[in-house]
């Protein structure tokens, strides 16, 4: 069984980097046949995952954080299109949230993630495409699309100095006193549409964003659906009320939070506009309408054994 390895080099600020060699000596230990290559720039990982498919590789392991696992995903995804190259996903975490591995069973360390390798425990898992401005041809992901406040919380996270958790509290709490006002949004799902004023709208396959942000804490991975959460307009105060509630996933006991699921999704801005991403990739900073939808069971991975 041969595994490539694709390292993000500037991963968790640099802490990727600074596992290479452990990774090394920790794969080698197991007797693994595995290569390791680093990526160079944005993008890259997308095509070295999909030419690591089309070659033969039987696991494509994504060391980073969740947009190297993006960027894994879409290359897989990519060279699966034709139904003959369909490599296995794997991710050894080591970014600043790791939120796709927290929802799909990966262990959180990078040392067990080895040893999962080598016990190659697999089970299928849906992703997601999205379709938006910075898209218009799709992009697949693997956590989750998020619109609105939360997005705001990863911009404003991206240009901090800190890692992981409290990062992302830092920036949620800067973004109180930046965006506040929520657009008049258009939900189009399987069995409804919605209407309503929304300052936030979390489109989950995984569970969890931001590092500790529970948006989804009952999503299933191969479920074929995802799970909304919405929150519509509330006060600076009461946002910042939500914040611990959303932490532990106790947020739907709010009145203005509601959980819908569905498989397609179409979400239009009637007034205002959407700032949106996907597994932390910016899909629109002022767009008007985003669609995404669920195709199941479409990758497998390797889970803790």
């Amino acid at each position: 069984m041969r595994y490539l390895i694709i390292a993000n080099p500037v991963a968790g600020k640099g802490l990727c980097l600074q596992l290479i060699p452990s990774i090394t000596e920790s794969l080698q230990s197991h007797q693994l046949d595995f290569e390791i290559v680093q990526t160079e720039r944005p993008g890259h990982a997308i095509e070295l995952a999909r030419q690591a498919a089309l070659d033969g590789y039987d696991v494509v392991v994504a060391a980073g954080g969740d947009g190297t696992v993006n960027e894994v995903i879409n290359g897989l995804a990519l060279a699966s299109e034709d139904g003959q190259h369909k490599a296995c996903l794997a991710v050894i975490p080591v970014g600043r949230g790791n939120d796709f591995a927290f929802g799909m069973g990966v262990p959180h360390h990078w040392q067990a993630s080895v040893d999962a390798l080598a016990a190659n425990k697999r089970r299928p898992i849906d992703i997601g495409r999205v379709v938006g401005p910075n898209f218009p041809d799709g992009r697949y992901l693997g956590n989750g699309v998020g619109i609105g406040f939360d997005t705001i919380v990863g911009f404003v996270a991206a240009k901090l100095r800190l890692r992981g958790m409290l990062a992302y509290l830092v920036a949620a709490i800067k973004t109180i006193f930046l965006y506040y006002r929520a657009p008049l949004l258009e939900i189009e799902l399987d069995d409804r549409t919605v209407t309503q004023p929304a300052i936030m709208v979390s489109i989950m396959n995984g569970r969890r964003m931001g590092g500790s942000f529970m948006m989804a804490p009952q999503s299933l991975q191969d479920d074929g659906l995802f799970d909304l959460c919405v929150v519509g307009q509330v006060s600076r105060m009461a946002i910042l009320g939500l914040m611990p509630k959303v932490m532990n996933g106790t947020q739907y006991e709010h009145p203005a939070v509601k959980l819908y699921r569905s498989s397609k999704v179409k979400v239009t801005a009637l007034n205002g506009s959407l700032p949106a991403h996907a597994d932390g990739e910016t899909v629109c900073e002022e767009g008007k309408m985003i669609t995404m939808e669920i195709e199941p069971s479409r990758l497998d991975i390797v889970v803790a054994g």
